[in-house]
């Protein structure tokens, strides 16, 4: 007996694959990629978590179909900010229903609590996602099990109902109860999973899709930096550290010129190649701003490799009024 997890390395899913594998069943921890997780490999976390308590890591990208039937056209609308939770798990629990056959599983699990998140977790929202995937039946929310009706796994004895919990609400007091039998180490804390959810990250989704059609390829230009629009509409992304700017400097997208300063230490940055010549102005500006340079001198500025010259804002104020972020 198989049964496949949707597994997104947080604490809940990690119990709900427990409480199953204790009962004899094999669980594939199935990570669904969507290209909005954390800006920070995780993989290490997760087959951390899946070895601590016996289950098999796999991950599946899902980015283009996400982005093609999901993200942009929710039949559930979003949430506080970009996050169309109710589609998106329903798009979940369908890629893991057709991966059962290919898996050789019998039934789906997740570690959703009922009315965890009032809007994504309350009983309709939870029911809503069934039906969209149409695995009414086949999912078994291990730890709100008690609370909800029997789904088939249960009802055909493959898992004993009395051996699951029945968990509703915010509180997780009985998640930390349940941490301490297994002795489960250095799990997350939860929420802050996806960058959909974050306020800051949805103020850049809908300002960019007023201005371009958001691609594949756009995803990685999203998840770091500072985001500013210039007047005459060119988006400009500044690195805030030596991290950030390393992975900008590895972002391969040609709608975007790569700006580097010359001859004096300065962040990598990204602008529009659509950008006007006031606006390519303004960009070498606002990137000197951010680097120890001095207003009364001119400096070379890199757009792919096409120098020009520049001299900085007086202050950074000059620039943050362009701020999306």
């Amino acid at each position: 007996m198989k049964a496949i997890a949707l597994f997104s390395g947080g604490l809940d899913s990690t119990l709900a694959m427990k409480l199953i594998i204790d009962q004899g069943i094999e669980v594939i921890a199935l990570n669904v990629n969507t290209g909005f997780g954390s800006t920070k490999d995780r993989y290490e976390h997760m087959k951390s978590m899946c070895d601590q308590v016996g289950a098999k890591l796999l991950v599946v990208d899902i980015k283009e179909e996400f982005l093609k039937e999901t993200l942009f056209t929710p039949k559930y609308g979003y949430g506080k900010n970009f996050n169309p939770c109710i589609d998106c798990h329903a798009k979940m629990f369908s890629v893991a229903k057709r991966m059962m056959g290919e898996l050789g599983a019998s039934f789906l699990i997740s570690g959703e609590v009922m009315g965890q998140r009032p809007m994504s977790q309350n009983k309709d929202a939870l029911q809503n996602v069934l039906n969209e995937s149409d695995c009414d039946g086949l999912l078994l929310r291990p730890l709100s099990a008690k609370a909800l009706r029997p789904t088939i796994a249960e009802e055909n004895g493959w898992v004993d109902r009395e051996r699951l919990e029945g968990i509703t609400g915010r509180g997780r007091e009985r998640q930390m109860q349940l941490v301490k039998e297994i002795g489960l180490e250095n799990f997350e804390s939860p929420g802050g999973g996806c960058l959909l959810t974050d306020e800051a990250f949805g103020r850049k989704m809908f300002d960019f899709i007023k201005y371009d059609k958001f691609e594949l390829k756009d995803i990685p230009v999203m998840k770091v930096g500072r985001h500013f629009r210039l007047s005459d509409g060119a988006k400009l992304v500044i690195g805030r550290d030596k991290d950030e700017n390393g992975y900008l400097q590895e972002i391969e997208n040609d709608k975007y010129y790569h700006i580097k300063t010359v001859g004096i230490p300065g962040p990598h940055s990204l602008l529009s190649k659509s950008a006007s010549e006031a606006d390519k102005e303004m960009a070498a500006r606002a990137v000197l701003t951010y680097c120890k340079a001095s207003v009364d001198e001119v400096y070379a500025i890199s757009f792919d490799g096409d120098e020009v010259q520049a001299s900085p804002f007086n202050s950074r104020d000059a620039v943050k009024k362009y701020s999306i972020t």
